[in-house]
């Protein structure tokens, strides 16, 4: 299969799958001429890297996936600790912005929305930030 036939069965651009080539995730083979051939194994890894990068994991997290992956002898656990500690970094991302929208919540209901210039919006945009993002002050 060339890299067009690739690309619309697994679903991704062909500028990332010659990226992925490129920090060596796939190797399709090389015809005489230089052009990609690539098996059924390489369409499979594109389709599982496409999967793991749609739920968010990492590069580096995606390319220990694969290595686990083909892997027959590897541990359950293995794969459980790579995507445990993704869901762990989305739930730090999720309480991140739980936390700005509460912010950005209390300062639009603060705003009068008026005609009036003082904003609790603006004011708070350009306060000193020598106090934690809570209120309190720096250790």
């Amino acid at each position: 299969m060339n890299i067009g036939d690739v690309s619309r069965l697994s679903g991704l651009p062909a500028k990332t799958i010659r990226y992925y080539e490129d920090i060596g995730l796939v190797e399709p083979l090389r015809s005489s001429n230089g052009y990609r051939a690539f098996r059924e194994s390489d369409l499979h890894k594109l389709a599982f890297l496409g999967r793991a990068r749609s739920l968010g994991f990492t590069i580096d997290d995606c390319r220990n996936l694969l290595t686990l992956y083909e892997d027959r002898d590897r541990a359950s656990a293995d794969v459980r600790q790579i995507a445990r500690a993704h869901l762990d970094r989305i739930d730090e991302k999720l309480a991140e912005l739980a936390a700005m929208r509460a912010t950005l919540s209390h300062l639009v209901e603060a705003c009068a929305g008026d005609h009036r210039p003082d904003c609790p919006i603006l004011a708070d945009l350009a306060a000193n930030r020598s106090e934690n993002p809570d209120g309190g002050p720096l250790d």
